[in-house]
C-alpha cells in the first residue's frame, strides 16, 4: 500500500498523462457529472498537503528584496502579459481555455518552486519567500486580472472567484498551520520533516488526480469530439513555457548570482497547476481544466530538462 501511495509522486510524468487517458476512457461511456461536487472538496485537499508545515516565518526576513521585486515584475506584470498575447492571438475561438491559460499565468510558484530549487543547490529561503509571496499576490489579484484578460469573453464573477480563492487557498492555509501546531506537540523539528513531511506530498498529488480524472472525464465526450482543441493548448502552452524561461533566464544571469537566479527562474517559470486547475475546473469547466492539465506535462518535463541543460552552461556550480 505504500508503494501504491508513493506511486504518483515518484512517477508523475507517468501518472498525470494515465489519468488524462482513464478520464478520456471512463468519460466516454460513463456519465462523471456527478461527482462535479466533489471537485471543490478534493482541491482544498490537494491544497492542505503541501501547507502542513509550511514556514510562515520566512515571510517577516526580507532579506532579497531584490529578488522579490524581480519576481514580481515578472509574475504579475510580464507574465500576465504574455498570456493575453498568445491568448488574444491563438485562443481567439476558445474562450474557455484563454481563461485557463490565464489562471496559469495568474497564479506563480509551488512546492515545485522549492523542490527545484534545493535540486539545484539554488537559494532556498530566497524560494520559500517568492512561493508565499507568489501564493498569497495570486490569489488576491486573479479574479482582478480574468477579469480584464478574459472579461470580454468570459463571464466572469468577481465575488464568485473571490469566494473560491478563500475556499481553496485560504482555508487550507490555515488548516495546514493547524495540523502543523498539532503535530509539533508530538513530534520534534526534525522528526517532523524527515518522518511525517514526506508523507503529506503524495496526498496532494493523488488529490490532484482526482481532480484531473474528474474535471476530464465530465466532459470527455466534448473533447474527444474536438481533439484539435489538445494539439492547440500543447501549441500555446509550448510557446507561453519557453517564452517564460527566456525571459526569466536573461534577467536571472544579467541581475543575480547563481542561487539567486535559480531562485527566481523557478519561482517565476513554475506556475501553480495546483490551485489553477481547481479554479480552472469549478469555475469554467473541461475546456479550461484541459489546458492546465497538460500544463502539468509540460510543465514537470520541461523544468526537468532545463535544470540539466542549465546546469552544464549558465549556472554552472563555481566549486565542485
Amino acid at each position: 500500500m505504500k508503494k501504491l501511495y508513493f506511486f504518483p509522486q515518484k512517477h508523475l510524468l507517468i501518472s498525470v498523462p494515465a489519468t488524462l487517458l482513464l478520464g478520456f476512457i471512463v468519460g466516454t461511456f460513463v456519465d462523471t457529472s456527478f461527482l462535479k461536487s466533489t471537485i471543490l472538496f478534493a482541491t482544498i485537499i490537494m491544497i492542505y498537503a503541501t501547507m502542513v508545515g509550511f514556514k510562515w516565518k520566512e515571510l517577516t526576513h526580507l532579506k532579497e528584496k531584490k529578488i522579490l521585486f524581480a519576481s514580481i515584475v515578472i509574475n504579475f506584470i510580464i507574465i500576465p502579459f504574455i498570456a493575453f498575447l498568445i491568448g488574444k492571438t491563438m485562443l481567439q475561438h476558445h474562450p474557455i481555455m484563454f481563461a485557463g491559460l490565464a489562471l496559469s499565468a495568474l497564479l506563480p510558484t509551488s512546492g515545485m518552486t522549492i523542490s527545484w530549487t534545493a535540486i539545484q543547490k539554488g537559494n532556498m529561503a530566497a524560494a520559500v519567500k517568492l512561493t508565499v509571496f507568489g501564493l498569497v499576490l495570486g490569489s488576491l489579484l486573479t479574479p482582478w486580472y480574468l477579469l480584464a484578460m478574459v472579461g470580454k469573453y468570459v463571464d466572469i464573477n468577481v465575488m464568485e472567484t473571490f469566494r473560491t480563492i478563500l475556499l481553496v487557498v485560504f482555508v487550507p492555509m490555515i488548516l495546514g498551520h493547524v495540523t502543523f501546531k498539532w503535530l509539533m506537540r508530538k513530534y520534534t523539528p526534525e522528526q517532523f520533516q524527515k518522518q511525517v513531511k514526506p508523507n503529506f506530498a503524495p496526498l496532494s498529488i493523488w488529490a490532484m488526480l482526482y481532480v484531473v480524472f474528474v474535471s476530464i472525464s465530465m466532459r470527455a465526450k466534448m473533447i474527444v469530439s474536438n481533439l484539435q482543441l489538445i494539439v492547440i493548448a500543447l501549441a500555446v502552452l509550448l510557446l507561453f513555457y519557453f517564452v517564460n524561461y527566456v525571459i526569466s533566464t536573461l534577467v536571472a544571469k544579467q541581475f543575480f548570482n547563481r542561487e539567486d537566479g535559480i531562485a527566481l527562474v523557478n519561482g517565476t517559470v513554475l506556475r501553480n497547476l495546483s490551485i489553477a486547475i481547481g479554479l480552472a475546473a469549478t469555475s469554467f469547466g473541461a475546456e479550461a481544466a484541459l489546458i492546465v492539465t497538460l500544463a502539468f506535462i509540460v510543465q514537470q518535463q520541461s523544468i526537468a530538462y532545463y535544470g540539466k541543460i542549465a546546469n552544464q552552461y549558465w549556472f554552472k556550480q563555481q566549486n565542485n
